[in-house]
C-alpha cells in the first residue's frame, strides 16, 4: 500500500498511516476539493476519536435513481444488550439519499422506521492493487426490542421501499437474545476470506440454526500479507465487498460477531488499522478503548458470556499494534471476567480471539504474548472455552493449566472448569489455504495419538522450540466449530457440548465442559 518495505519493517500501524496520509494528500488535493476527515458521508470515514484533521479530497458524487440501486451484503450484530439491540448493517454499490431499515413483528407489519447512518471509505489510487473507489456502508441501530423475539426487517432508502409488495423477498429475520437461561447453539471459526472453502462453511453454519456466529479474525483478507505492513501491493478492499456478500446467506439472519487479526490492520484508513473495519463493522461499544481497540467488547447470550479480545495488542510474532492500548486491556479484561463470575444468571465465559494461546501449526504456533498477558487470567477466572483461529487448522488442546496438561481429554470426555484448567480450541480452517503440523492428523474415527508434538512459540525475542503434550486433536482441513449451551437449575451442572464439524460435514471431535450451574 506504497511504503518501502524497508520502512514498513520498522514502523507501527500508526507510523505507516501517517507515511501514507502526507505521500497522497497532495496529490488527491490536486485533483481539487479538499474533505476533513472523520466525515460520515462524502469522504473518508475515520471513526470520530481517532480521526486527524488531515486534508484529503474524494471523487465527486452523483445520486442515482434509489429505484436502480439493490442494497447487499447485510450483515447482524448484538449491541451493547444483546436482549434488546440490533444493528443491521449493509452496503450500497453507489451513493442514495435517505437510507433506512423497516422493522417490525410480521413482514407485513414494517411501520417502524429507523434512520441509516453512511460510513463512505474512499481509496486512492496507490494504496493497494486497483484504481480510486468508494465504498458505502450502511448502519442503523435498533433499540428497544423485546427479549427473545424474532422480528422481520427490510434495508432500503430513497426509491428503494423493502415495504412494497414486490421487494418482499429482500426482507430478513433476526431474533434476540432470551431473558433468561434457555439452550441455544453458536458456531465459532477464523480465517475465512472468499473462497469455494468459506462459501460451503457458511452453508453448514446456517444448517446449525446458530443464535450467533463468533469470527476469530482474519475476516476477508484485503490485505493478504498480514504482517500489519502497508508495501503490500496486493491490499484490495474492494475484497470486503466479494466477503459481505458471500458472508450475507447467514449474517443477514444470524449475528457476525467479529474479532480482528492481523490481516485487519489497514494502515491507510486510520492510526490503529482499524479504520476501515469501523465503516465495514458495528459492534458492541463497551470496550476499554474504542479509539484504539473497536475489536474489544462483550455481550451476554443466556447464561453464558462472551468477551472479545484484540491479541495485535499483546503479538510478539506481528507486532504492528503491539502495546497499542498500554495495558488497558488486560486492565478491561480482568474486570470483566470477575464481574461475570460474580454474576448470578452466568454460568459460562467464553473468550474468543485471533491468535493462538496454544498450538502446534508449523506457521504460527503459539504467541507467547498471549501466554504471558492473558492466560493467567485465563486460569484465575477459570474460562470455560478459549477460541482461537491464525493457524488454518483445527486443533483442540488436553485441559491446561501452567502451561502444562492438566487432564487428558480424549474425544467424547467431560472437562470441569471450574476445577481443572482451560480447554483451547484453534478454529482457522474456515477457507483460507491450510497450514501444517509435525504429527499427523488424529481426530474422531481417526485417532492417531502421540505422547508428544514437537512446535514453537513467538516470544519478544523470536520463535523458541518447545515439545508439547497438550495437543489431542488434530485435522487439517477445512472446518468450523459449533457449540450447544444447556443450562441447568442450581447445583447441576450446567454444559457446553462442543463439536468440531468438518466442510463434509462429519464430526472431527467432541468433548462436554461442565460447571455447576449458580
Amino acid at each position: 500500500m506504497g511504503v518501502p518495505e524497508q520502512l514498513a519493517d520498522r514502523m507501527s500501524m500508526a507510523e505507516q498511516h501517517e507515511y501514507l496520509r502526507a505521500r497522497f494528500s497532495r496529490r488527491t488535493m490536486i485533483r481539487g476539493g479538499a474533505v476533513t476527515l472523520g466525515a460520515v458521508t462524502g469522504g473518508a470515514f475515520v471513526p470520530g476519536a481517532t480521526a486527524q484533521a488531515t486534508p484529503m479530497a474524494t471523487p465527486r458524487t452523483e445520486h442515482v435513481d434509489g429505484a436502480l440501486v439493490a442494497p447487499f451484503g447485510r450483515h447482524l450484530a448484538y449491541g451493547n444488550d444483546a436482549r434488546t439491540e440490533m444493528t443491521v448493517s449493509w452496503q450500497v454499490p453507489v451513493a442514495v439519499k435517505k437510507p433506512f431499515v423497516r422493522v417490525g413483528a410480521h413482514p407485513w407489519d414494517l411501520s417502524r422506521k429507523i434512520e441509516a447512518e453512511v460510513r463512505t471509505l474512499y481509496t486512492p489510487t496507490g494504496v493497494g492493487a486497483s484504481a480510486d473507489h468508494t465504498q458505502y456502508y450502511v448502519h442503523a441501530k435498533l433499540t428497544h426490542l423485546k427479549p427473545g423475539k424474532t422480528y422481520y426487517y427490510g434495508v432500503g432508502h430513497q426509491g428503494f421501499d423493502p415495504a412494497a409488495p414486490h421487494l418482499a423477498g429482500t426482507l430478513g429475520t433476526f431474533t434476540t437474545a432470551p431473558a433468561h437461561k434457555k439452550p441455544f447453539t453458536f458456531t465459532a471459526f477464523g480465517d475465512q476470506g472468499v473462497s469455494y472453502h468459506g462459501l460451503a462453511n457458511d452453508s453448514l453454519l446456517l444448517g446449525q440454526n446458530p443464535a450467533f456466529h463468533l469470527h476469530a479474525g482474519d475476516i476477508a483478507y484485503a490485505d493478504p500479507a498480514g504482517q500489519g505492513k502497508s508495501a503490500d501491493t496486493g491490499f484490495d478492499s474492494r475484497v470486503w465487498d466479494q466477503f459481505l456478500a458471500q458472508t450475507e446467506s447467514v449474517a443477514k439472519s444470524v449475528p457476525w460477531m467479529v474479532s480482528y487479526g492481523n490481516h485487519d490492520m489497514e494502515a491507510w484508513y486510520s492510526p490503529n488499522g482499524y479504520g476501515g473495519e469501523e465503516a465495514r463493522f458495528t459492534l458492541p461499544d463497551n470496550g476499554p478503548d474504542k479509539k484504539n481497540l473497536p475489536g474489544v467488547y462483550s455481550f451476554v447470550h443466556g447464561n453464558t458470556a462472551i468477551i472479545s479480545l484484540d491479541p495485535n495488542d499483546v503479538s510478539y510474532e506481528i507486532p504492528a499494534n503491539l502495546g497499542i492500548s498500554g495495558g488497558t486491556q488486560t486492565t478491561w479484561f480482568e474486570g470483566q471476567l470477575k464481574k461475570y463470575r460474580a454474576a448470578k444468571d452466568i454460568d459460562f465465559v467464553i473468550v474468543f480471539f485471533h491468535h493462538c494461546a496454544y498450538c502446534t501449526s508449523t506457521a504460527h504456533a503459539s504467541e507467547g504474548g498471549v501466554r504471558k498477558e492473558w492466560v493467567p487470567l485465563f486460569e484465575k477466572y477459570t474460562v470455560d472455552l478459549v477460541i482461537n483461529g491464525h493457524n488454518h487448522q483445527y486443533e483442540r488442546t488436553d485441559v491446561i493449566k501452567g502451561d502444562k496438561v492438566a487432564k487428558k481429554l480424549p474425544i467424547g470426555e467431560t472437562a470441569y472448569s471450574e476445577t481443572e484448567g482451560v480447554v483451547y480450541v484453534t478454529a482457522g480452517a474456515a477457507g483460507r489455504s491450510l497450514y501444517a503440523f509435525t504429527a499427523p492428523d488424529s481426530y474422531e474415527g481417526h485417532l492417531n495419538e502421540v505422547e508428544s508434538v514437537a512446535s514453537f512459540i513467538n516470544t519478544k525475542d523470536g520463535k523458541v522450540n518447545e515439545t508439547v503434550a497438550w495437543s489431542r486433536v488434530r485435522y487439517l482441513n477445512y472446518s468450523f466449530l459449533r457449540v450447544d449451551v444447556e443450562p441447568a437449575p442450581r447445583g447441576h451442572y450446567a454444559k457446553l457440548k462442543v463439536s468440531g464439524i468438518a466442510e463434509t460435514g462429519d464430526r472431527i471431535d467432541h468433548f462436554t465442559v461442565a460447571r455447576k450451574a449458580k
